[in-house]
């Protein structure tokens, strides 16, 4: 009996021990010696305090250890458009905002700025604004023009991968319908476009966790853009599936190559410097063809004048030419032959990319007939006003937004079943339905 009140006690004080332990926020006791201004180090004493998870995440990142702080990065002159309207600390003059936008970034990031804005991903929140279409499923349809709900289904859903265009309240505080998110292509106060944050979380910014795949998952995933489904259904996937936690992700740019990796991830294909090339943030630098619109065509390249027109007017447009590498499709294919090369034959390679853009182009065959009645239906004043209450409408939506981008992803990315379970076969059923509703409406002259 003593030995089990013994043990007890013992127990009782581990557990003492270990919660007194828990409590003690060792990030609350950092010493700020890092050649940083007195203002800087009152910034990190004081948050240490209020948000220690911050200051942790900074603490282990390279700015802290080159002595990049807050005000590097939050604090703004007065008029600037982002700036608060209270200095902070309050015995300062300093503004600052939660905001930190890529024009905060390029003062050290000027070449990764500059080829990130060339990239499909500094149009995703452009795209999004510009298009009637989608602020009508977003609002109307899917918000029911509710006077008080109707914004929710961008908040929650389409910003947090696309952006937003970033409002600022009276007191110059980002509005809740448009702030928190970690939306890729953010429109901010002051003109700049992007989220660095999307991919290098805030506010440690690790290279390695840009460069594993779960950084793309978050937004390229479901039912229209599958790629990381596609990932886990290749070959690539299933070798870093089975070893990725013993890969080195923590090279230095350009550094990191095989053997760091067995296997490439998104970033590897994407933007890595891999053998001759260099490393780039232009994640459409090395397509040839545009696989997420209702028509793939080849990437023409340039810089995205969606883009460059925003930065210049504050107008938003879609914006042409498709982004892609400067010198034209072509140049994009044998860029990302090169990354292929560093594990694969040349045949190998080009046996692969000659039959997966076959592929591509029977989609585009699929689809050719699929607008090809669709014009015809709209021409005739066949189709309802509705779109989603229109069953011709719905199949032909789900026909290239759905099935037809898994269709060419899984053939690009190699997802077997993508390109065909879950694309192709889905389009055979899809356009043998859109044929029936077009046979039907030319011999009634009506809609069902």
């Amino acid at each position: 009996m003593l030995k089990k009140v013994v043990v007890l006690l013992a127990c009782l004080f581990s557990f003492a021990f270990a919660e007194s332990i828990s409590d003690a926020n060792l990030v609350k006791n950092l010493k700020v010696d890092r050649n940083l201004t007195p203002l800087a180090k009152s910034c990190v004493e004081c948050h240490a305090k209020e948000t220690p998870g911050i200051v942790a995440d900074w603490k282990n990142s390279r700015h802290a250890h080159v002595g990049v702080s807050c005000t590097d990065c939050h604090s703004h002159p007065a008029d600037s458009p982002m700036a608060s309207k209270q200095v902070h600390p309050k015995d300062s003059n300093n503004h600052v905002s939660v905001l930190v936008s890529p024009k905060t970034c390029e003062k050290c990031h000027a070449n990764e700025v500059k080829q990130f804005n060339e990239s499909g991903h500094a149009r995703g929140g452009i795209q999004v604004y510009a298009k009637k279409g989608m602020l009508d499923l977003m609002y109307h349809f899917e918000g029911r023009g509710h006077p008080d709900l109707q914004i929710s289904p961008d908040s929650t859903g389409c910003m947090q991968c696309h952006g937003s265009i970033i409002k600022m309240d009276g007191d110059n505080r980002p509005t809740k319908e448009t702030w928190p998110n970690y939306g890729i292509g953010n429109l901010y106060p002051d003109g700049g476009i992007g989220g660095c944050k999307s991919c290098h979380s805030g506010h440690k910014f690790a290279i390695s966790e840009a460069r594993k795949p779960a950084a793309c998952a978050s937004c390229h995933l479901g039912p229209d853009h599958p790629d990381i489904e596609i990932y886990n259904n290749s070959m690539h996937g299933h070798i870093f599936n089975s070893e990725g936690h013993t890969w080195n992700f923590d090279s230095a740019p350009d550094t990191w190559a095989v053997p760091d990796y067995r296997a490439p991830t998104c970033a590897t294909c994407h933007m890595s410097g891999v053998g001759e090339l260099e490393t780039t943030h232009n994640v459409s630098r090395r397509l040839k063809w545009n696989l997420w619109a209702p028509h793939s065509n080849l990437r023409t390249g340039g810089n995205d004048t969606a883009v460059s027109e925003y930065e210049k007017t504050g107008k938003l447009n879609v914006g042409t030419p498709l982004a892609g590498h400067v010198d034209g499709p072509d140049a994009a294919r044998k860029e990302m032959m090169m990354v292929c090369k560093e594990c694969h034959s040349p045949l190998h390679s080009e046996n692969f990319f000659a039959m997966a853009d076959k592929h591509v182009m029977l989609y585009n065959d699929y689809h050719k007939d699929a607008k090809a009645m669709l014009d015809d239906l709209k021409a005739k004043k066949l189709l309802k006003e509705d779109p989603w209450a229109d069953e011709f409408q719905r199949i032909y939506y789900h026909l290239w937004h759905h099935e037809g981008r898994r269709m060419r992803q899984g053939a690009m990315m190699n997802g077997p079943d993508y390109a065909h379970w879950h694309g192709v076969f889905e389009l055979k059923d899809d356009i043998r339905k859109l044929q029936d509703i077009y046979d039907k409406r030319l011999k009634s002259g009506t809609i069902e």
